[in-house]
C-alpha cells in the first residue's frame, strides 16, 4: 500500500526519494521518479540534491561542537564574536544572543535577499538600511529567519578560523560519512555525476529548472550566490580569495547543503543516536528541548507548523496543527525545507530508534488537507507513519 500511496505522487512531482528507519534499521526505502528531465537520470538513494533547511541542524551541530570545545555560550552576545556591534536599532541595548539566532527569536528578518556575494561584508545587511530588523524585542519572539543562520555561519568561521563549507567538511561531514558539500565546484567528479537538478512546476504542465542545473561541472572554488524569493539575484562568484569571517551567507548556511538520501540516512542515525558521535548528548538534548513555544501571541508559526523551536530542530505533536499521518498520532522531532521546488523532511520518533528522510523534487505548495502542513508532506508522510511507525 505504501509504495502505491507514493508512486501516485510521481507525475505531479519530478522526483522522490524516502528512507525510513524502524527499532534501529533501515525497513524502507522508495525512489521514483528523476533528478533532472533527460530521462537517463533518475531519482536513487545516492543522488545529491540541495537539501533546503534540514542544513539548519548541521549549522547548529558546528555551533554545539564549539560549546563543547569552550569556545563560546548559547548565551554570549554574538557582536562579541562577530567583529561588528550587531543591534536591532529599535532595542539598541538588548543584546542579541547565539540562542536567538539558533532559535528564531533575534528580531532579525529576511527581506527579499539573505546571501551577499563573497567581496560584501555581512554587516552590510544591517548598515545599509532598517529592512532586516524587526520591531520586536530580541529574544521575545519567534519568526523564522534564514539570515540568522548567516550570522551563525560566519561565527563558526571567525572561531574555527575555518572556510564554512571547510569546517563542515571536515568535522561534520566526514565524521558521518556523509559526501556531500556546500560548494558544487568543488565536488570530485564521481559526487558531482550524482547531483540533481531542482525544478519547479512552469504553470503548463512542464518544469523549469532553478537550481543546480550544469551541463558541465563550474571552474572550482566559483559559488552560485542565490535567494529563493529573489533567484535571479547576484550570480556565481570565485570563493578562492574570500576573506573567512567576513560573510558565510555566500554558502548558505540555512539551506545550501547538497546531500542525497543515503546521506540523509546517517544523519538520521546521528538523530536516533543522540547526537553520537558529532556531539555529546547534552549538546543533543539542547539542540532539541524548545527554547521557545507558542503562548498565543509570541510568534509567527506558519499556521501551527512550528509551534516550539529548539536549535536548529522542532517538535511536531501527533495530535497538532503540524502533524504529519492523520490515521495515528505519531509524535517526531527533527526539521523540514522547503526551497527552490525541493520540499524535505528529517525526523525521529522521540526516545525511539524509528525515524523517516525524504526529499521531493519539483514540488507544488499546495495546502495540506488535514494539517497546516503542504499536501506533498501529508502525501509522503501519512503513509509512512500509518504503515510502519503506527504499525506493531
Amino acid at each position: 500500500m505504501i509504495n502505491a500511496e507514493l508512486s501516485a505522487l510521481i507525475g505531479d512531482v519530478l522526483g522522490l526519494g524516502v528512507i525510513v528507519f524502524k527499532d534501529g534499521r533501515e525497513v524502507y526505502s522508495y525512489f521514483g521518479g528523476r533528478r533532472h528531465l533527460a530521462p537517463d537520470k533518475p531519482m536513487t538513494r545516492r543522488t545529491l540534491l540541495r537539501a533546503a533547511s534540514l542544513s539548519k541542524m548541521f549549522t547548529v551541530f558546528a555551533i554545539m561542537q564549539l560549546i563543547e570545545h569552550g569556545k563560546l555560550n548559547l548565551g554570549d552576545d554574538v557582536s562579541n564574536h562577530l567583529g561588528f556591534e550587531l543591534r536591532n536599532p529599535n532595542f539598541p541595548d538588548v543584546p542579541i544572543t547565539f540562542e536567538m539566532l539558533a532559535d528564531h527569536t533575534s528580531s532579525l528578518r529576511d527581506g527579499l535577499i539573505y546571501s551577499l556575494p563573497p567581496h560584501c561584508k555581512l554587516e552590510e545587511f544591517f548598515t545599509a538600511d532598517g529592512n532586516h530588523f524587526a520591531k520586536t524585542e530580541p529574544g521575545k519572539y519567534f519568526h523564522y529567519c534564514n539570515l540568522n543562520y548567516g550570522v551563525l555561519g560566519t561565527v563558526i568561521e571567525r572561531i574555527s578560523g575555518e572556510r564554512f563549507d571547510l569546517y563542515q567538511q571536515e568535522h561534520i561531514l566526514k565524521p558521518l560519512g556523509i559526501s556531500g558539500g556546500y560548494v558544487v565546484s568543488n565536488f570530485d567528479a564521481e559526487t558531482f555525476a550524482r547531483l540533481g537538478t531542482l525544478y519547479q512546476p512552469d504553470g503548463h504542465g512542464g518544469w523549469v529548472a532553478t537550481i543546480d542545473d550544469y551541463e558541465t561541472p563550474p571552474p572550482k572554488n566559483f559559488i552560485r550566490v542565490q535567494n529563493p524569493y529573489a533567484p535571479a539575484a547576484y550570480g556565481s562568484f570565485d570563493v578562492g580569495n574570500y576573506v573567512i569571517g567576513t560573510n558565510a551567507t555566500i554558502f548558505s548556511p540555512a539551506g545550501g547543503l547538497r546531500l542525497s538520501l543515503e546521506d540523509l540516512a546517517k544523519a538520521l542515525q546521528l538523530l536516533m543516536n543522540r547526537g553520537k558521535p558529532l556531539i555529546s548528548q547534552e549538546s543533543f538534548d539542547a539542540m532539541i528541548t524548545p527554547h521557545w513555544t507558542f503562548d498565543g501571541t509570541n510568534g509567527y508559526t506558519f499556521g501551527g507548523v512550528m509551534e516550539n523551536y529548539g536549535l536548529g530542530t522542532y517538535q511536531i505533536g501527533g495530535t497538532s496543527k503540524g502533524r504529519l499521518c492523520k490515521d495515528c498520532a505519531v509524535d517526531l522531532i527533527g526539521h523540514s525545507g522547503e526551497a527552490f521546488g525541493m520540499i524535505s523532511g528529517l525526523y525521529f520518533v522521540p526516545n525511539t530508534q524509528s525515524g523517516a528522510a525524504f526529499m521531493i523534487n519539483g514540488a507544488t505548495l499546495a495546502a495540506g488537507k488535514f494539517s497546516a502542513c503542504y499536501l506533498l508532506e501529508e502525501g509522503v508522510m501519512n503513509p509512512v507513519c500509518k504503515y510502519i511507525f503506527g504499525s506493531g
